[in-house]
C-alpha cells in the first residue's frame, strides 16, 4: 500500500490528510484520512520536520495495514550535502521499513539539479529525494503516476483535501 499525505495550517490547528493507494497509476485513492492536530513548532527553514513530522505520525495512527511507501510533500534530503530532511526522520521514525519519496515543488538551496524531474508539459521541475529506494527509480515511478500534468493526480487530491478542511 502507498500512503501520499500533505499537511495544512489554519491559526489554530495542523490538517494532515492522506490518501492511501495500491498502484502507482491509480486514478482515485482507497481510502481517504484526514485528522486535525495542534501545530507542534514553528517552521524554521531546513528543519521543517520539527512542524511536520509530529503531525504525519498522529496521522499513521490511523492507517490501516502496513505500508511499502509514503509520498510526502517536500525534501528527504536537503541540498548538496545531502542533510536529512522531513523525509529521512520520518523514514527514521519508521526504523526504515517503509520507503519515503519526496516530492518538492520548488528548490531547497543547494539543491543537486539531479533531483529535478520533468512531468507532462511544464518547464518548472519536480524535485525527488528518496530513502529505501534508487533515486532514479523514484523518479520513474512518480512520472509513472496518473495524471497529465506536472503535479500527479493523487497528490493533487491530498493537497486540496487538505486545504479543504482548513477553509471550513
Amino acid at each position: 500500500m502507498i500512503l501520499a499525505v500533505d499537511v495544512a495550517y489554519s491559526k489554530e490547528a495542523a490538517i494532515v490528510g492522506g490518501v492511501l493507494f495500491r498502484d502507482w497509476t491509480d486514478e482515485k485513492p482507497l481510502k481517504d484520512i484526514v485528522i486535525s492536530c495542534s501545530i507542534p513548532d514553528t517552521y524554521m527553514p531546513g528543519q521543517f520536520y520539527r512542524r511536520e513530522l509530529p503531525c504525519i505520525a498522529e496521522l499513521l495512527q490511523h492507517v490501516p495495514g502496513a505500508l511499502d511507501c509514503i509520498l510526502i510533500d517536500g525534501f528527504v534530503y536537503l541540498g548538496e550535502a545531502r542533510e536529512p530532511g522531513l523525509g529521512k526522520h520520518l523514514r527514521d521514525l519508521l526504523e526504515q521499513k517503509v520507503t519515503v519519496i519526496g516530492v518538492a515543488k520548488t528548490p531547497f538551496k543547494d539543491t543537486p539539479k539531479s533531483c529535478g524531474m520533468l512531468r507532462g508539459k511544464s518547464r518548472n521541475p519536480l524535485y525527488i529525494t528518496a530513502d529505501g529506494i534508487n533515486e532514479e527509480r523514484a523518479k520513474f515511478l512518480i512520472k509513472s503516476m496518473h495524471g497529465k500534468d506536472r503535479i500527479p493526480t493523487l497528490l493533487k487530491y491530498v493537497d486540496r483535501l487538505c486545504k479543504s478542511f482548513v477553509s471550513q
